[in-house]
């Protein structure tokens, strides 16, 4: 048995309190897991281990808080920078399961964000889309869904209008050459790059022609 000698506060970490047993540190906690503890009480080799659980719970539990605050993330995003931190397959893993009871990680939720984002500002074609939630880890029955209704002709064509203003005094042979290739590099078929390519080109005349 291990008696708890001190509890002292972190003065760079104030959510945190380091433990002293038997007159030495020993680990340190988040403040709620060292709620019920105080100088004198003893504790087992159990008891510690499960302290330490439950802090590198708490630890992850905020570092993944942290991600989903930045933006909505997939269960195997939060999975990836969890175990890049070197937490314990069974901490991430409990940590998951929370926060998918709390519905803060909800995958098919995550999946139509992300199409929603590509959407507005880096449209891609069906097949990139595919491509970055599979990278996710998104399941392909959820992307299929969210997928089914992203029409290639109008992704392109706003995905081409957001350049097409760089291009238009271009020769048509340039212009051509480099609209194919920026709407190519986002995944879009020959076909429907040439299409909105062509389409291209006739709407930046008439709108540099105007001018």
């Amino acid at each position: 048995m291990a008696h708890i000698t001190d509890i002292q506060p972190q003065k760079r970490k104030k959510d945190r309190v380091n433990i002293f047993l038997n007159g030495e540190y020993a680990f340190s906690l988040a403040d709620i897991a060292a709620a019920y503890l105080r100088i004198g009480q003893e504790l087992s080799d159990q008891e510690i281990a499960n302290l330490r659980l439950d802090d590198e719970y708490e630890r992850a539990k905020d570092s993944a808080l942290r991600l989903i605050v930045q933006r909505p993330r997939s269960i195997r995003e939060v999975q990836q920078r969890l175990a890049a931190k070197e937490f314990a397959e069974g901490t991430i893993e409990k940590v998951c399961q929370r926060l998918i009871e709390l519905e803060m990680l909800d995958d098919a939720a995550f999946a139509r964000y992300w199409v929603e984002q590509r959407e507005n500002f880096k449209p891609r074609s069906p097949l990139a889309l595919k491509q970055e939630l599979n990278q996710k880890g998104i399941a392909r029955e959820i992307i299929d869904e969210v997928v089914a209704d992203v029409d290639p002709d109008e992704a392109a064509r706003s995905a081409a209008r957001q350049r097409v203003y760089r291009w238009q005094a271009l020769p048509e042979n340039e212009f051509e050459k480099k609209m194919s290739g920026y709407l190519q590099r986002r995944g879009f078929s020959f076909a429907v790059t040439r299409k909105i390519t062509r389409e291209m080109w006739e709407e930046s005349r008439t709108s540099f022609e105007g001018e």
